[in-house]
């Protein structure tokens, strides 16, 4: 890891009035309309810099020779490539849910997380799917608009309690699960979700939509989250786990064993391939849990699977984020890096430039797929009411 020495901002707030005035957590998603760069932070990786790797990968996922601009930034760190892209082909071509439900899933969610490639590429299939220009605009003024159906509306209603809460209501739940089953609910979640990871990143990076795509993000619509107040957190599963042994979260996944298995990749890179130290990676990922109030994630990395403890981590600290004493500059600017992609689904040119001096663009990249991962794992969990053991460490209480 390179040197770095400049102190970062974070922006905070208070939690409530119930906890002590220095725990904090951002602001909630949605509350303004997030930034959309006009120019790479990374450009895709350019065709003479590619290894035999770079072109198996290719020729896999790109096979008439059109590489995207999000698989070619990507292309960077080709086991992201490995661990991201079988997942996002299963939603794309394994789905049980009709077109017309995916397409309303994913671009509603690359409208609250503003990014325009997605929006650019999955509107292609949208109108595949059937959808107008006057659906699009209509996606992007939200489930209050005119036209919906009653199921469509909790449809486009799921991205946004997603995207703002991390969370899903009883109400959005129950309306969904009168026309779904089990197999199709847990795909409109993980769409949903897998999107939002998917925008995080591309945000960040600055990926720009490809020249083959002709639909932008309306630009005269106003930007608006529309979702209620979160709920109290499940005390009981929606889903309940498999039987057997492993842990809740990878037992509960299994109830839709070939989406688990296309999806596994994901967190395996994060917690077996990235190059990130353990110190950091576990930092990033109970952070995010903690914005994300996933009491069953930050039981977990607190605890057996992530060990944060064993890595030098005090996790009080991390709840209270960059106001707690003893931090290095460097881990302040990580905290920064999980709070603005929260937030913003984007992070900010200061942060960026900080953590880009202290990480390589191997370590970076991974950086914000740790984030952006334990967002996913952290909507799914709350999600699907993921249980902890009686057992486990919960979150820290404050005087």
């Amino acid at each position: 890891m390179k040197h770095w020495s400049t102190l970062s901002i974070a922006i905070l707030v208070v939690l409530g009035a119930s906890l002590a005035s220095s725990q904090t957590r951002p602001l909630q998603p949605g509350g303004s309309e997030p930034v959309r760069l006009a120019t790479p932070r990374i450009f895709p990786l350019s065709p003479d810099q590619w290894t035999d790797r770079h072109r198996a990968l290719v020729a896999e996922y790109a096979p008439d020779g059109q590489v995207s601009n999000g698989l070619g930034t990507l292309l960077h760190v080709p086991e992201l490539v490995e661990a991201i892209l079988p997942f996002v082909r299963f939603l794309g071509n394994e789905s049980s849910l009709e077109p017309r439900h995916q397409a309303l899933l994913a671009l509603r969610t690359a409208w609250v997380t503003q990014n325009h490639y997605l929006w650019a590429r999955v509107a292609v299939f949208g109108r595949e799917a059937g959808l107008t220009s006057d659906d699009l605009r209509r996606i992007a003024g939200g489930p209050d608009g005119h036209g919906w159906s009653a199921f469509e509306v909790a449809l486009l209603r799921l991205a946004d309690e997603l995207y703002q809460n991390s969370s899903v209501t009883d109400a959005t739940w129950t309306t969904l699960s009168v026309r779904y089953n089990l197999t199709r609910i847990v795909e409109a979640v993980m769409n949903v979700n897998e999107v939002t990871l998917l925008s995080m990143m591309f945000n960040a990076l600055g990926v720009q939509p490809d020249a083959w795509t002709t639909d932008r993000l309306p630009t005269d619509i106003p930007y608006r989250v529309s979702a209620p107040v979160a709920e109290p957190p499940l005390r009981r599963p929606r889903i309940a786990p498999l039987e057997g042994g492993g842990i809740r979260v990878g037992r509960t996944f299994r109830r839709h064993p070939r989406l688990a298995a296309a999806r596994s990749g994901q967190s395996g890179f994060v917690n077996r391939v990235s190059p990130l130290l353990p110190h950091d990676r576990e930092l990033l990922i109970l952070r995010i849990g903690w914005n994300c109030q996933a009491v069953y994630e930050w039981a977990k990395h607190v605890g057996t699977v992530g060990r944060a403890r064993d890595h030098g981590l005090e996790p009080r600290n991390v709840a209270l984020g960059s106001e707690a004493e003893g931090w290095e500059p460097f881990h302040v600017t990580l905290l920064d890096v999980a709070d603005e992609l929260y937030r913003d689904a984007m992070v900010s040119d200061s942060t960026w430039a900080a953590l880009t001096a202290g990480y390589d663009t191997r370590e970076t990249i991974s950086a914000l797929m740790t984030v952006s991962n334990y967002r996913l794992v952290s909507m799914s969990l709350n999600a699907f009411g993921v249980q902890p053991l009686d057992t486990d460490e919960r979150f820290p209480t404050f005087p």
